[in-house]
């Protein structure tokens, strides 16, 4: 029942060439960059991710990304790395962009057992009706594009509403970052750092955890348990150091003079 692993390195040791990888994180909010960095120094290539960004350009999977190790991205936004979009535009990248809320379900549904859901979101559009370029070649032609998706029309209580077929996502591996974990696999995550962290758990064939904080089997209230640790197969314990290494997207601060005007508004 021990889970805990001795170091990043060890935990992703086995993750082949041309693994799918969930990844967990919003932006940079909540990324299991410990993990990241240990797939980035094992030299592990020709991989697909499953995430909602690809980080940014030094930072997170942008660090794959700017090392030509990312074949396919499946993602709901990319607009924060330029690199993502120079290789996309390139052909060097294929990139399969999906709906958030869509995406978020496709993961659920993977770990959940549920091999495909229908929504609304999507109807009526590409996303429904294919053509979505997926891969470009060098010349900008489009090589690879979405295909059609099965539709089907549900009775509703507003009436009959069409839906689109989406299948659910299985990864090869889960990669996660955790507030607190303990030796069983169980993890709680902190306020916005939760996001898509469950999701990418569940949807792992084996998923590894970093913990900011490691804890004895028992310490964590049951009712506070955000990801059970029958979905966590490895858990890797963070240093003080790499706990606090966490980095914003984009500082938005209030010039110097402002502040004291504002504290000081009588001169």
């Amino acid at each position: 029942m021990d889970k805990v692993v001795a170091s990043a390195a060890e935990a992703v040791a086995d993750i082949p060439d041309g693994a799918r990888l969930s990844v967990g994180g919003f932006g940079l909010c909540g990324i299991p960059s410990v993990l990241i960095q240990a797939l980035l120094e094992a030299g592990t290539t020709d991989l697909e991710a499953v995430s909602n960004n690809c980080g940014v350009d030094d930072w997170g999977l942008g660090l794959l990304l700017m090392d030509k190790r990312l074949r396919r991205m499946v993602a709901s936004y990319v607009g924060e790395n330029k690199e993502f979009a120079r290789q996309y535009l390139s052909g060097e990248l294929e990139v399969e962009l999906t709906p958030q809320g869509t995406l978020a379900e496709r993961m659920r549904a993977g770990g959940s057992g549920i091999p495909a859901f229908f929504t609304a979101t999507g109807v009526g559009t590409q996303v429904a009706e294919g053509g979505l370029p997926w891969r470009y070649d060098d010349a900008g032609n489009v090589v690879v594009a979405s295909p059609p998706k099965q539709t089907q029309v549900f009775e509703t209580p507003e009436g009959e509403k069409e839906y689109v077929l989406e299948h659910a996502i299985v990864a090869d591996f889960g990669l996660v970052r955790a507030w607190k974990g303990d030796r069983h696999g169980n993890l709680v995550f902190h306020d916005s750092a939760r996001n898509f962290n469950p999701l990418a758990a569940m949807c792992g064939r084996v998923t590894i955890a970093e913990v900011e904080e490691l804890v004895e089997p028992g310490e964590l209230d049951p009712n506070d348990i955000h990801t059970p640790g029958v979905y966590v197969q490895r858990v890797v314990a963070l240093t003080p150091e790499q706990a606090a290494d966490k980095r914003i997207e984009k500082r938005t601060v209030q010039p110097a003079s402002e502040a004291v005007q504002e504290s000081n508004p009588g001169g």
